[in-house]
């Protein structure tokens, strides 16, 4: 028999459902008890016959969201993807995912629960990251239909909100830049600050934290007055390691201007004399900036103890580390640089992509476009 009900107490049955034989050839059968009445138990055994004959039943597991989702950065995630996204695959899940649906039962995730979660993030203005939230997830559920733990995919059936514009490779694209005159005050209250070099980098050239943070002396050439970008620091819970950029663009070699040269210089005789003094308990793995003991920069203790300290000395309103390299490209593109150029000092895959995230400057160029048209012609 394909499959019975049976009746097990008022509005409660039970339905019974051959699934064929498993691997020592004992009969196997799927159980599931319906409270409602007969109807119900019959819509419920024809969907799972339905099911069996197409190939797509699933026996429900009782995993949680959570459950699930550890399994899978452990058991598939860790194996394929670089440790630097391993990390950020976790870090997602926990802060935005496990809150909201980590406690649901895979086998009754709806996409509506999704839905939820990832229009709640867009509202609160994190848009890269609810479109790499659904990213990871579709990943980690089409894993889950592979393993036959779900039938289908919930996550696929999620829409995304419309999109704001992306304005930086950063966390959520939130970007704040500083006037020429808020970038002079910038660097005169810096001025006096031990990471002072470190800040005054990041606004001439517009690299990343990450790539400041990795830079080397033997990437600085003071004599001509470049510096060579080659790989990002970034940190695990195992420590700080050293990772090559994902492309060929960031992969770069920037020109800085000559009082960068001399602020670098002056920096470098001031980490000799700090590796003196230290002598033995100083670690010197040749980065250009580091902590006192010359471990790598510590990106949450920079912030608290000298970026945030130097914005409130110069009356600046609050801003991230990361908005000295939107600084940077602004400040050029309305001195009339080329945009080609500043992608490439940003290492941009594309000057589209520079135009894109700096629209804000396009209507400055075209005003200085058309005045210089009138002074040439007319």
């Amino acid at each position: 028999m394909a499959g019975s009900i049976q009746k097990r107490g008022d509005n409660v049955w039970l339905v019974r459902v051959y699934m064929g034989l498993n691997s020592e050839g004992k009969r196997k059968y799927h159980n599931k008890t319906i409270h409602g009445n007969k109807k119900d138990a019959e819509k419920y055994l024809n969907s799972v016959l339905r099911e069996r004959d197409l190939g797509t039943f699933v026996e429900p597991t009782n995993k949680t969201v959570r459950a699930y989702l550890e399994e899978w950065l452990e058991q598939a995630a860790k194996k394929r993807v670089s440790e630097r996204t391993y990390q950020d695959y976790r870090g997602l899940l926990e802060r935005y995912v496990y809150p909201v649906i980590g406690e649901h039962k895979l086998s009754k995730l709806k996409p509506l629960d999704i839905q939820k979660l990832i229009n709640d993030m867009h509202d609160k203005g994190i848009t890269r990251t609810t479109q790499y939230t659904v990213t990871v997830l579709k990943q980690a559920l089409k894993q889950a239909v592979k393993w036959q733990l779900i039938p289908r995919n919930p996550a696929e059936l999620v829409e995304i909100p419309r999109k704001k514009a992306i304005i930086d490779d950063d966390e959520d694209g939130n970007m704040r830049v500083l006037t020429k005159e808020e970038a002079i005050w910038f660097k005169e209250a810096a001025s006096s600050d031990p990471y002072y070099a470190l800040f005054m980098l990041m606004l001439t050239t517009g690299v990343r934290p990450g790539e400041a943070y990795a830079l080397k002396w033997d990437e600085v050439d003071l004599e001509n007055g470049r510096i060579f970008i080659k790989t990002s620091l970034y940190r695990t819970k195992d420590g700080w390691k050293l990772k090559e950029p994902k492309t060929a663009g960031s992969r770069r070699n920037i020109t800085i201007p000559p009082e960068m040269i001399n602020i670098l210089k002056e920096h470098k005789e001031k980490q000799e004399e700090r590796k003196k003094k230290k002598a033995e308990s100083y670690k010197d793995y040749g980065f250009v900036f580091t902590a006192d003991n010359g471990e790598p920069i510590t990106h949450r203790n920079l912030v608290k103890r000298h970026f945030k300290p130097i914005l409130e000395l110069a009356g600046l309103p609050p801003i991230r580390i990361y908005d000295l390299r939107h600084t940077c490209a602004t400040l050029l593109l309305l001195a009339g640089i080329s945009p080609k150029v500043v992608a490439e000092r940003l290492g941009h895959a594309s000057v589209n992509m520079t135009l894109n995230r700096y629209s804000h400057v396009l209507p400055d160029m075209q005003q200085k476009a058309s005045d210089a048209l009138q002074e040439m012609l007319f």
